[in-house]
């Protein structure tokens, strides 16, 4: 079997200047082809600090400082952070969420690593919008993760905590247009009558 130099090996994963990385990328980067070899190399890096495994096939660079919601964007793709993770970012919800929330076009999951816990809840893709990038992850602006929360709220699967939510932060008349392509019945009475005195 081909013998590897590790320290070389760990300056070229330190030179490609990525922070999170999966097995595919692994075997590019470090020019490993043989599967035996990539197994042995990532086992190594890993005992040596050098990598983290976040789940199988995925890990982070040790020495880099990564936002949770960077490695809940990495881990479940597509997503965006979305519900109560994003109110908390804007400082809409002054709770701090237990998990990592986001919002995808797959299946709903939650995905445990490292102690910490990333709930993906899935959406319409004809609501799969009004995300940006901040830092290096995606999130939901002020607004779309209000309604974010307000749509899976209206399907029964989240809870709508009102008297904890800062409107100051919230684009009201924003909100209002997009809520406008959700049917919500006689929920929006209940919506109107709470948040959209002055819009």
């Amino acid at each position: 079997m081909k013998t590897y130099d590790l320290s070389g090996l760990t300056n070229k994963l330190l030179n490609s200047k990525v922070n999170l990385i999966d097995k595919k990328s692994l075997s590019l980067i470090l020019n490993i082809g043989n599967e035996r070899s990539l197994y042995l190399i990532i086992s190594k890096l890993i005992t040596s600090g050098w990598l983290v495994k976040i789940e199988r096939n995925k890990y982070k660079i040790n020495n880099q400082d990564i936002h949770d919601f960077e490695i809940a964007n990495f881990i479940y793709q597509p997503s965006y952070i979305s519900f109560e993770s994003a109110l908390n970012y804007w400082g809409i919800l002054s709770q701090f969420p237990f998990e990592v929330t986001s919002a995808t076009l797959k299946n709903s999951k939650v995905k445990k690593s490292n102690d910490k816990n990333f709930g993906y809840n899935k959406i319409s893709k004809k609501y799969y919008f009004n995300f940006i990038k901040v830092n290096n992850f995606l999130i939901a602006s002020p607004e779309k993760a209000l309604f974010d929360q307000i749509y899976l709220w209206s399907k029964g699967l989240k809870q709508l905590n009102w008297d904890e939510y800062d409107l100051t932060k919230i684009n009201k008349v924003n909100l209002k247009k997009m809520l406008s392509v959700l049917n919500l019945g006689k929920k929006l009475d209940f919506l109107n009558k709470r948040s959209f005195k002055d819009a």
